[in-house]
């Protein structure tokens, strides 16, 4: 399992909840898996850099589970990107279809975009939440 946040050092026990993310249906083990995780439905799903936001960045072969650690209780969507290439961004054929692999908590529906926040949205609570995500390709 790989970590998204720091773990607290010294002893100190963590305040956070820990989410634990299961990822199916990889076509290859090309380049990386980006995740992100965030509470604002304004940046969903291009939540990098966002503050408060969960992001980490895992190769595509060790990619079967990662782990968002020491999270704040709240509601959160969880975006992954298998980008393939590994060029930092989700790459689309004539500008609209994805040529890369994604994939939302819950399951989300992709229909004519990404889904709505609330579609992906989780609520994490006080005790450990777990999540199975598959990957989805259009080409």
């Amino acid at each position: 399992m790989l970590a998204a946040a720091p773990l607290t050092a010294g002893g100190v026990e963590e305040t956070g909840v820990t989410i634990t993310v299961t990822i199916t249906n990889l076509r290859n083990t090309d380049g990386v898996v980006r995740a992100c995780m965030t509470t604002d439905a304004d940046r969903f799903p291009r939540c990098q850099g966002t503050a408060g936001a969960h992001s980490t960045v895992v190769e595509a072969g060790q990619a079967t589970t990662l782990t968002f650690r020491n999270v704040e209780p709240g509601t959160y969507a969880i975006a992954l990107l298998h980008d393939e290439n590994n060029n930092g961004r989700a790459d689309r054929a004539l500008g609209m279809m994805p040529t890369e692999g994604f994939g939302f908590s819950r399951d989300a529906r992709v229909r004519m975009g990404p889904p709505r926040f609330n579609d992906a949205a989780i609520t994490v609570g006080s005790a450990p939440v777990r999540q199975t995500i598959r990957m989805r390709y259009m080409v």
